[in-house]
């Protein structure tokens, strides 16, 4: 944990519930270990879809589609959201779960390696959210500064890494050193990165959202 676990239970008990729909995809996604956001980003995520508003969003890693229907419902009818997923057994039940919460007129699913999709794809893009693979955060980010339009907004979920981020390289477990020196080259880069102002908050597992500054 990276923040005191009392204070995360009592605050995630004050966030309104779920809609049936996502609640029974939620629970299906936990029962079988499929890493899905946690509550407290959920909710980041809805208040910053409602601040900002966008139309035009972009996912970097679908798992099975929790994210994806918590956006197009936070956002509305009128948004439509591009999400991207490489593990094929997940695709066909993130498909079905779109069906199931009646988004997926508005959710559109690209099957494959983001680093092969990202240059194909055409911005820009108002609110991008990325919660993929960890280590290849630092490859997308290129790809990533060109899709989002002056204005919008990148939120990266788990940067902190469960408070691993702070420790030196030796005290980390050696098959983790590769993700652990990639996500700290991630967060120098957003952070000094002029085009973008970027927060990162211990929340959840870390939460990074990046605005792009209008020119």
């Amino acid at each position: 944990m990276i923040v005191d676990e009392r204070y995360t239970t009592y605050l995630n008990s004050l966030y309104p519930e779920l809609s049936p729909v996502l609640s029974e995809i939620r629970k299906e996604a936990l029962d079988t270990y499929v890493p899905i956001i946690r509550t407290e980003t959920i909710n980041l995520l809805q208040t910053l879809i409602k601040l900002h508003q966008p139309k035009k969003i972009l996912e970097v890693g679908a798992a099975v589609g929790f994210s994806a229907c918590l956006m197009a419902e936070t956002a509305g009818e009128d948004a439509v959201i591009t999400t991207i997923e490489n593990y094929e057994p997940r695709i066909p039940i993130a498909n079905n779960n779109f069906v199931r919460a009646g988004k997926d007129g508005q959710i559109t699913l690209l099957e494959g390696d983001a680093m092969e999709i990202l240059p194909t794809l055409e911005g820009p893009y108002d609110f991008i959210f990325m919660d993929a693979a960890k280590g290849q955060y630092i490859n997308f980010w290129p790809q990533i500064k060109r899709l989002i339009r002056d204005g919008g907004v990148v939120v990266t979920d788990n940067v902190l890494q469960d408070g691993d981020i702070i420790e030196s390289r030796y005290a980390i477990t050696r098959r983790n050193r590769t993700i652990h020196k990639r996500m700290r080259d991630y967060l120098f880069e957003l952070t000094h990165d002029g085009e973008f102002n970027t927060t990162i908050l211990p929340l959840g597992d870390g939460v990074s959202i990046s605005v792009k500054g209008t020119k």
